[in-house]
C-alpha cells in the first residue's frame, strides 16, 4: 500500500502546475468547470482580490437572481453610500409606483376680467405644474388659445402662478458651482422667464400687449383657456438615459404634490419615498433622501436598498415596462453608449449610471447566459479617477452576462 501511495504522489508532483489545481476551480482549460452561479461567484472573488482599486477606495454591491429569487453575491451591501444619479432610479420607481406612467404634468392658462370687443381688460394667469418638457411649441398653443377668444389686445397683467411648489430654486446639499437646474414650476426651455417669453410670443403673433409681468396665485372664478400636458412616460427617457437632473426633480415634486400640500416641498417628496422604503421592509431611518436627482451630497443609500427597489419594480408590470425601456443600454445609448462595447454585456445590461466627484455607481438589470434575469447595484466611493470605478463596474457586468 505504501508503495502505491508513493507512486501516486510522485505522479502528482510530475504533473504541470496548472493540472495540480482542483479541476472544479479551473476555467477554460479544465476538464470540469464550476457550474453557474458558483462560477460567477468564484470570478467575482478573483475580481475583488485582483483589482487594484480597493487599496484606496470603497465598494458595495449586490447581485440578485430575479428568476431564482435568491441573492447571488453581496459585498458591503448594507453600507450607506452616496448614490449620485442612481438617486434617479429611486425617484423613477417611486413616481411610477405612486402616480403611474400616465400621470400628467400640466401647465395651464386662465384669464380674469372682461372682454370688450377684441380687447381683454384683465389678466392672463400661467399656472405652472413643474413640467420640464414645456417648450416653444407649447407656448405657441398658449398663444393660439388667446387667439381663439378673438382677442388681439391685452391690457392688464400676465401673472406667473408658481404656487405648486415652494420658493426654493436649488436642492438641499447642492454645490453652488455645479450646473444645477432651476427648480421653478413654471419653466420654458428649462429657463425661468415664462411670462417674458409669453408676452414676446403674443406680440410676435400681432397682438397688442400692454401688460405688467408679475407673480401671484390663480384666483377663484378664473376662466380656463388651454393646457399643455406631458406624462411621466414622456419624462422618463431623457431623465434616465441622459441623466437629466431637471426632469428628475420635476418627478420629485410631482411626488411631493401628492401630499396635498401647497406649496409642495422636498420634505413632502421624501415622505413618499420613505413610505415606499418601509413598504419594502427596510428601515427608512438607515438612509437619507435629500433630492430627486442625486446632485445632493446629502443622499445616502445602500446597494441592498437599490436592489430591493429594482426587485419591487420588476414584480409590477406597471413599473417594470416603463422603467426598463427608459434605462441606458450598454454600448448602445444614453450614458452607457460607450461602455461595455464588443462584450457579452453590450445590448444586455440596462442600468442607471451615477457620477459625482469621488463617486461612481451603476444599478439595473441584465440577463445571465442561462437566461436568468438579474438585478444589481454597484456603488464605488472614494474613486478620484472615475474611469477606475467604471472599469470595475463594467468587468462585474461582463461576469454577470458571460457563460
Amino acid at each position: 500500500m505504501k508503495k502505491y501511495v508513493f507512486l501516486l504522489l510522485l505522479w502528482v508532483l510530475m504533473l504541470p502546475a496548472n493540472a495540480q489545481t482542483d479541476s472544479l476551480t479551473v476555467k477554460n482549460d479544465s476538464v470540469l468547470t464550476l457550474p453557474w452561479p458558483q462560477s460567477l461567484q468564484a470570478n467575482i472573488d478573483t475580481l475583488l482580490t485582483d483589482h487594484p482599486l480597493f487599496d484606496i477606495s470603497q465598494v458595495g454591491f449586490m447581485i440578485y437572481d430575479l428568476t431564482a429569487d435568491s441573492v447571488l453575491y453581496q459585498y458591503n451591501h448594507r453600507h450607506t453610500l452616496r448614490p449620485a444619479s442612481n438617486m434617479k432610479l429611486v425617484t423613477a420607481i417611486a413616481a411610477l409606483d405612486r402616480l403611474g406612467a400616465k400621470h400628467q404634468l400640466r401647465t395651464s392658462l386662465y384669464y380674469t376680467g372682461v372682454r370688450d370687443s377684441c380687447t381683454l381688460r384683465g389678466d392672463l394667469y400661467c399656472v405652472g405644474g413643474m413640467d420640464p418638457l414645456f417648450d416653444a411649441d407649447d407656448l405657441e398653443a398658449f398663444v393660439e388659445g388667446v387667439r381663439r377668444l378673438g382677442i388681439d389686445t391685452i391690457r392688464g397683467r400676465i401673472v406667473a402662478d408658481k404656487t405648486m411648489k415652494d420658493a426654493d430654486l436649488l436642492g438641499w446639499g447642492w454645490c453652488w458651482d455645479d450646473d444645477n437646474p432651476v427648480l421653478s414650476p413654471l419653466l420654458i426651455g428649462r429657463k425661468d422667464n415664462f411670462t417674458e417669453r409669453f408676452a414676446q410670443a403674443l406680440r410676435k403673433a400681432g397682438m397688442t400687449v400692454d401688460v405688467q409681468l408679475s407673480e401671484g396665485r390663480l384666483p377663484a372664478g378664473a376662466t380656463y383657456m388651454v393646457a399643455c400636458v406631458h406624462n411621466i412616460g414622456n419624462v422618463l427617457p431623457k431623465m434616465m438615459k441622459d441623466s437629466d437632473n431637471l426632469y428628475a426633480e420635476s418627478l420629485f415634486y410631482q411626488l411631493a404634490a401628492t401630499s396635498g400640500a401647497r406649496p409642495a416641498s422636498a420634505k413632502h417628496a421624501r415622505q413618499v419615498i420613505t413610505k415606499l422604503i418601509e413598504k419594502l421592509g427596510l428601515p427608512s431611518s438607515a438612509y437619507h433622501i435629500a433630492d430627486g436627482s442625486g446632485l445632493s451630497l446629502y443622499n445616502y443609500l445602500s446597494p441592498e436598498l437599490e436592489v430591493a427597489l429594482l426587485r419591487y419594480a420588476w414584480s409590477k408590470e406597471s413599473i417594470r415596462k416603463p422603467l426598463y425601456v427608459s434605462l441606458p443600454i450598454a454600448g448602445r445609448d444614453g450614458t452607457l453608449s460607450k461602455r461595455m462595447k464588443r462584450t457579452v454585456a453590450e445590448g444586455n445590461v440596462h442600468a442607471k449610471t451615477g457620477t459625482l466627484k469621488g463617486v461612481t455607481t451603476l444599478a439595473g438589470y441584465c440577463t445571465a447566459a442561462n437566461g436568468h434575469m438579474l438585478c444589481f447595484a454597484i456603488m464605488n466611493q472614494g474613486v478620484l479617477k472615475t474611469s477606475n470605478g467604471r472599469d470595475f463596474q463594467d468587468r462585474l457586468c461582463i461576469l454577470m452576462c458571460q457563460p
